[in-house]
């Protein structure tokens, strides 16, 4: 198993990596191999480091504290899998990560946009289109990109595509928490 797909800063992060098959056709295991997960972000210094312990069956448990996870800036996250023993790395697992900001908040709560980025620039924009349809507005920006009621057009072309993306999105978290694809259609023929 690798880093889990994704984290919720604040979480304590745990999962369990089996031996593992070299390309040398040697098996790297615990206790006679070390294993090291970094996970990284493109933010500077920020980071995580962790090392594995060893199991009796020969793989390795780790795990990230709640106390290091509350750190992680949400977003896209990178983490590789090294194994060592004597002075000898390999790398055996690379991939990403999302994190996801906590909810857990003392005091009174700051605000927090949990939409993805397709649903935010899907809201800017209809917003656009509604500006330049209803209000008359000759110009509209988004982004630092302005729009005109020439470029209507487009901008709608992109609200097909984004809510696509947004469809497709949600219907990842519905597969995600188990209640199925809504994409599919059941028929009973009786």
């Amino acid at each position: 198993m690798a880093v889990p797909a994704t984290i919720r800063a604040g979480d304590t992060i745990e999962w369990v990596q089996p031996p593992v098959a070299l390309l040398s056709g040697e098996t790297a295991s615990a206790p006679n191999w070390g294993l090291v997960y970094y996970l990284r972000t493109n933010t500077a210094a920020e980071g995580a480091t962790v090392t594995g312990t060893a199991r009796a069956d020969g793989g390795w448990d780790l795990a990230i504290s709640a106390g290091v996870s509350a750190g992680f800036d949400a977003g896209r996250w990178y983490w590789q899998a090294r194994v060592s023993r004597d002075g000898e790395v390999t790398t055996i697992a690379t991939g990403s990560s999302d994190v996801l900001p906590s909810l857990a908040y003392s005091g009174t709560p700051a605000a927090l946009d949990g939409r993805s980025q397709a649903e935010q620039d899907l809201d800017a924009v209809q917003a656009a289109i509604r500006a330049l349809v209803a209000k008359g507005a000759k110009s509209y920006t988004i982004g630092g990109r302005s729009w005109t009621s020439n470029d209507l057009g487009l901008l709608m072309q992109r609200e097909a595509q984004l809510k696509a993306v947004v469809a497709r999105e949600r219907a990842g978290e519905a597969v995600a928490a188990g209640l199925g694809d809504p994409g599919n259609l059941f028929v009973r023929f009786g």
